[in-house]
């Protein structure tokens, strides 16, 4: 028999040891890896030029064609206001599906699915407003052969949703 615990409502429901993980897809920019929930990618991309939009935000590298589909492409080291990066031919695009908009973000590298259950899931740190945290879900640890990895888990519709991206009126939020 599966392990259950009552709610509130009186109902059974799984214990979180029977809760299935999260799949996120990690990827790299610069030196720290982060996730994203894998519902939430279409495709992964080899990095392409796309066309240039004017009076665009300079993270906003300009829109791709895909397969008849207007695309806003986004590159995360400028969003971050991290150091600027030759692309190379381990840059990528993932093409998201964010609030019934498709929208492609560049990152350096993407690396690989992670299986990540809630508990392991911390909490960001407080750092008193100095550092904005409202887009990560929490920070987990994962094992890899003998070493452990930090993967920032971020909320990646609300970020894409947020009203400095521009890229969805907040009506459709």
């Amino acid at each position: 028999m599966e392990n259950t615990a009552i709610n509130n409502t009186g109902s059974a429901s799984p214990t979180p040891s029977t809760t299935p993980p999260r799949e996120y897809l990690s990827f790299q920019l610069g030196s720290v890896e982060y996730g994203i929930d894998i519902l939430k990618v279409q495709e992964i991309r080899g990095f392409e030029t796309s066309t240039r939009m004017f009076n665009a935000p300079p993270y906003v590298l300009g829109v791709l064609n895909m397969r008849g589909v207007i695309v806003p492409i986004l590159d995360m080291r400028l969003k971050f206001e991290m150091a600027e990066v030759a692309y190379n031919s381990q840059t990528v695009t993932i093409v998201l599906n964010v609030a019934n908009r498709v929208v492609g973000m560049v990152v350096d590298a993407v690396q690989d699915v992670a299986a990540i259950q809630a508990t392991e899931v911390k909490p960001a740190p407080d750092f008193n407003g100095a550092v904005n945290t409202q887009h990560i879900i929490g920070i987990a640890t994962v094992d890899q052969a003998e070493q452990q990895r930090m993967l920032v888990l971020l909320d990646i519709e609300k970020l894409m949703c947020s009203a400095d991206m521009g890229l969805v009126a907040e009506a459709n939020v």
